[in-house]
């Protein structure tokens, strides 16, 4: 499928997108560590910076516990990732001169800021990334010891992509970039002005 702008954007981020068939290649933890790197500097509201990542990579004693949140037909592909990471968002901030924390409003896009800032060096740096909503959050939070400040917000599952044909029959034909909605329907000026489809 060809994707084309509307506009003069660099090529990253059309370029960019979520593939499920992985090759199961190692990964160093130099190489993680660079996504991770890029991450650390999305903005954030107030600088507070409440995203945090959680790991295992696929020779890790971890890895089947990761694994094993996923729901059944997310496992089936993610089982070839080079690591699987739990993004969680803190939900309180300590703003400057105040002594007790107060709610982050902003948790959930500043660490969504994060992941975006993950999914772009993973593309430039030769690996790639999806972003998993379908696990058991739950469980994870249990799993990882997560504190009830803390929001957990998706799975990401990297690796190197591999054919299509590593995937179950029934998500080959969906391997492939997927089309973005027009503009318009997206942005308006002054007022809300849109029609969902």
């Amino acid at each position: 499928m060809s994707r084309q702008a509307d506009y003069a954007v660099h090529p990253q981020f059309i370029e960019r997108w979520s593939p499920r068939s992985f090759s199961g290649e190692p990964i160093t933890q130099e190489e993680l560590f660079a996504l991770f790197e890029a991450a650390r500097w999305a903005p954030s509201a107030n600088n507070s910076q409440p995203w945090r990542f959680v790991y295992s990579t696929r020779d890790s004693a971890s890895w089947a516990s990761f694994l094993d949140l996923l729901i059944e037909s997310n496992q089936r592909w993610a089982s070839r990732a080079s690591a699987l990471i739990i993004l969680l968002s803190k939900t309180t901030h300590l703003r400057p001169g105040n002594d007790q924390p107060t709610p982050l409003f902003s948790n959930s896009l500043d660490a969504g800021a994060a992941w975006a800032n993950l999914a772009l060096q993973a593309e430039h740096s030769g690996w790639r990334s999806h972003a998993i909503g379908g696990f058991d959050r739950e469980r994870a939070r249990q799993l990882l010891g997560v504190p009830e400040d803390y929001k957990v917000e998706i799975a990401i599952a990297i690796g190197r992509q591999a054919d299509r044909s590593y995937l179950p029959e029934e998500l080959q034909a969906r391997e492939q970039p997927t089309p973005r909605h027009a503009l318009p329907s997206l942005v308006a000026e002054g007022r809300f002005a849109f029609t969902d489809a």
